[in-house]
């Protein structure tokens, strides 16, 4: 059944930023992409998705502690003029629970042209936009880090900048049953169409420490995306011995 996704009013809530190495106390703004949000995944059945596609190591409570990866950002396809979205991100939790602590970027498609953006969530609250310019062909990393009393820090690097946002929030509830590293078709009361992003290829894709590849944990899920809008997200297998490189493809169906 697809989960429909929570309305909550926007929270006045402080985020420690740091932007160009100034740290600023900021008030979020939420996310103006015209997503609504990313909530946990919709599954079909084990190992496809309507609006999740990649790779999500999961395992019982307290499982996982941290999640990191890097990308080069992928340039959208607008030429169709069709109003479309994709998102790249890491995160812990929402593929098994229902909260998920997470941050990336934004590529969306609106009236033929391409609009990018940056944003975290600790879903079910809102999701917020990051003070990170995201422009094709930089790399970005992204990392979640559990921390104590049910904190998590969220960080995002552009590595080509650089530019840097941290944020620590929390999220009691939050089970650490899962870390994915995801393209996403984002929702707005359902799954939206998934914007041709081509291919995206993550790099450096870790849990718990930064040498575990997310593909080595004994339950992993390589996740395809069903799109109801017709399109298809395909994960490629890992690119290398250790297990923390592959690539998303985006194809018509």
């Amino acid at each position: 059944m697809i989960r429909r996704l929570r309305e909550h009013s926007a929270a006045l809530v402080l985020a420690a930023v740091t932007a160009l190495g100034t740290t600023t106390a900021v008030v979020p703004t939420a996310a103006t992409s015209g997503a609504s949000g990313h909530p946990p995944i919709v599954r079909i059945r084990q190992g496809t998705s309507t609006n999740w596609s990649g790779y999500a190591a999961f395992g019982g409570s307290n499982a996982f502690t941290s999640v990191t990866a890097s990308w080069v950002q992928p340039a959208v396809d607008c030429s169709s003029g069709a109003t479309t979205y994709s998102s790249f991100w890491v995160g812990l939790d929402g593929y098994n629970t229902s909260t998920v602590e997470q941050l990336g970027t934004e590529a969306d498609c609106s009236g033929g042209h391409a609009r990018y953006s940056s944003w975290w969530e600790t879903y079910p609250r809102p999701s917020y936009s990051a003070p990170v310019t995201v422009t094709p062909g930089h790399r970005y990393t992204a990392s979640v880090t559990a921390g104590s009393k049910g904190t998590f820090t969220l960080k995002l690097v552009d590595n080509t900048t650089p530019q840097t946002f941290t944020t620590t929030q929390k999220a009691s509830s939050a089970k650490r049953a899962s870390a994915e590293v995801v393209a996403e078709a984002p929702w707005s009361g359902s799954v939206l169409p998934l914007a041709n992003f081509g291919t995206v290829s993550f790099t450096g894709a870790t849990a718990n420490g930064p040498t575990t590849g997310i593909g080595t944990f004994p339950n992993v899920d390589p996740i395809t995306m069903l799109n109801p809008a017709g399109m298809k997200a395909t994960p490629t297998g890992f690119t290398d011995a250790a297990k923390q490189s592959f690539s998303i493809n985006w194809s018509a169906s």
